[in-house]
């Protein structure tokens, strides 16, 4: 997203210089001075479609419930490509997904896994869990994320509102280092248990391939000019 294109409330979690995504200049060589801003976007009312009745009615289930309050618990919400997510406080969780779960308005009964994002630029909150949910009473999908910062990676559980979360949050667990408070296990499900670091985060060293000739040596693949 250009410069002159963000909106206010708009969180920015990076910065692209040079290398990648150089268009329309005729430079070819991935060094085209370009600065770009990493922004996650924040919606404003109306956001069209059921997303408005999906807000209203967890604010009220919220409120019924005896807290937390609608706007302690969302940080802010995001409608990108006609799909909702929102940014949920750490700490309210899972109080917000056993309230979409229950409140016969809502019925997300069905989440389909957690997954992890690192963005290292984003200081304080570089790691950010994602959960897709599904109603199957509503036929509607809704996505919540949580951020939480490389120093002190925790993020509540869900596997006491959604069970079949157990073996994806030990995933995310494996690759990302976020850590699920009150899981029954948390242990590594793909690495071997006495593995060191985390090999989805964008710190992770990718490693090159060293060729025969004139000591090159072959980019790992996030260094690699792109023209595309």
């Amino acid at each position: 997203m250009s410069e002159h294109n963000r909106q206010a409330g708009d969180e920015v979690i990076g910065v692209r210089r040079g290398l990648f995504g150089v268009h329309g200049s005729g430079d070819t060589s991935g060094y085209g001075g370009l600065v770009e801003p990493v922004t996650l976007p924040a919606a404003a009312r109306p956001y069209g479609g059921y997303f408005d009745a999906v807000a209203d009615d967890l604010a009220t289930a919220l409120a019924d419930a005896g807290g937390p309050a609608y706007d302690a618990a969302i940080e802010k919400v995001e409608i990108h490509a006609g799909e909702m997510t929102l940014y949920v406080v750490a700490e309210h969780l899972p109080a917000v997904a056993l309230t979409l779960r229950n409140h016969p308005a809502l019925r997300f009964e069905l989440c389909l896994g957690v997954n992890g994002v690192h963005y290292p630029d984003d200081a304080g909150r570089e790691l950010h869990a994602v959960y897709p949910l599904a109603s199957i009473t509503h036929n509607r999908r809704l996505r919540l994320e949580v951020a939480a910062s490389d120093a002190d990676p925790h993020i509540p559980s869900l596997c006491d509102v959604y069970p079949t979360n157990d073996w994806h949050e030990r995933e995310t667990y494996d690759f990302f280092g976020i850590v699920f408070d009150g899981h029954r296990a948390l242990t590594r499900i793909e690495m071997p248990d006495d593995w060191v670091g985390h090999p989805q985060r964008k710190d992770y060293p990718l490693g090159g391939v060293p060729v025969e000739y004139k000591g090159t040596r072959i980019a790992p693949p996030d260094r690699r000019r792109s023209y595309s």
